[in-house]
């Protein structure tokens, strides 16, 4: 069975977030390069590579996995996705615009935790589809450890 609707919203929620995710960083140039970084701070090249790698395996399992599961499951994990994804650029404009970091990193912990969600529903879809997300959680895990630090030296 092909369900077209959740995995094209899917997709579309995924081309959204990879086009959003970097609306707000510029919009203060200078603010973040002053803060004090964690001790524990990836190199700037882990992030141009994580965030490619992550934004292209979402689309994989949207193609894939939800493309071929049951109608309810497609819907509960498109909708577990949504939530995650508006979590998580609220985290950017937080961070970025009005410099909320505490409200940055609640923002980013909610995303983190719904990534581990999402990966459980998908895993009860097909194994192989929540072995693709797990990148991706474990990335949304660090950051969040990133952002609490950023809002603790601060």
């Amino acid at each position: 069975m092909t369900t077209w609707a959740p995995t094209l919203s899917w997709c579309a929620l995924v081309v959204v977030f990879a086009a959003m995710s970097n609306v707000w960083n510029g919009h203060e140039p200078g603010w973040y390069a002053s803060l004090a970084r964690p001790s524990f701070q990836p190199p700037d090249i882990v992030f141009g590579l994580m965030w490619p790698l992550n934004f292209l395996l979402l689309l994989v399992v949207g193609a894939t996995t939800v493309r071929t599961a049951p109608p309810g499951a497609a819907w509960a994990a498109t909708g577990v996705l949504a939530v995650s994804v508006a979590l998580a650029l609220g985290w950017a404009y937080l961070f970025y615009v009005p410099h909320s970091l505490v409200g940055a990193a609640a923002c980013l912990a909610g995303a983190a935790v719904l990534t581990w969600v999402l990966l459980a529903v998908v895993a009860r879809i097909e194994v192989w589809g929540a072995l693709a997300l797990v990148p991706y959680a474990l990335w949304l895990s660090v950051a969040t450890a990133l952002s609490v630090a950023y809002a603790r030296l601060s």
